[in-house]
């Protein structure tokens, strides 16, 4: 579902002008369009290491980082934009887990709904989400990305790094030019203060 396209003019150019609330609102609009992109495209072998809600909020991660780059101008050229960028974001996915020798793939196997991991929101797959579920799933993640919006960047590029990309601190460090101990902190310190904002009233 999308929205009309003078409304997607007026929230770009707001976000153009600094607003993160109007880029928030633009992003969410495209949320489900980008879901049903990643459960099309997701290796169901993969599953088990990250849901299609995961690589979603990759996307908007990024987005949020990127916007400047960004030169569109109408819905179509930001839902063009964030396809792309959601692919990419599959294709190191993909490539991350089948060129490493981390873990054997074929001997890991999704959590069942109710086991204790459930409830961190673990972005585990589910294939016909009830509708509640959905639209819990929905607030929560436009709750986390308006949070996410008023964290300072540093803060935002670690939790992604860590979160996201699944990266040790070691490889953050290097990512962010410095200590191992000194990424482990940074990143303590941004989810502290992303707990804060989630705790703190709209």
């Amino acid at each position: 579902m999308t929205e009309p396209a003078g409304d997607t003019a007026q929230r770009l150019a707001a976000a153009r002008a600094g607003s993160r609330e109007a880029l928030g609102q633009a992003l969410e609009t495209y949320r489900r369009y980008l879901l049903l992109v990643a459960q099309r495209e997701l290796d169901p072998e993969l599953r088990a290491k990250g849901g299609a809600s995961d690589l979603v909020q990759q996307t908007f991660l990024d987005a949020q980082r990127d916007f400047a780059a960004f030169r569109g101008h109408s819905e179509a050229e930001l839902r063009s934009w964030l396809r792309r960028m959601l692919l990419d974001n599959l294709a190191n996915f993909h490539r991350r887990y089948r060129q490493t020798a981390k873990r054997r793939i074929g001997q890991e196997v999704a959590l069942e709904p109710g086991s204790s991991s459930e409830a961190t929101g673990a972005g585990l797959y589910a294939a016909t989400p009830s509708p509640s579920s959905e639209a819990m799933a929905h607030e929560q993640g436009e709750a986390l990305l308006a949070a996410l919006g008023r964290l300072p960047d540093d803060y935002r590029r670690v939790i992604a790094l860590r979160q996201q990309e699944q990266l040790s601190f070691e490889e953050i460090g290097q990512r962010l030019q410095r200590s191992p101990d000194a990424a482990r902190k940074l990143w303590a310190r941004a989810i502290e203060r992303l707990k804060r904002e989630l705790r703190a009233p709209p």
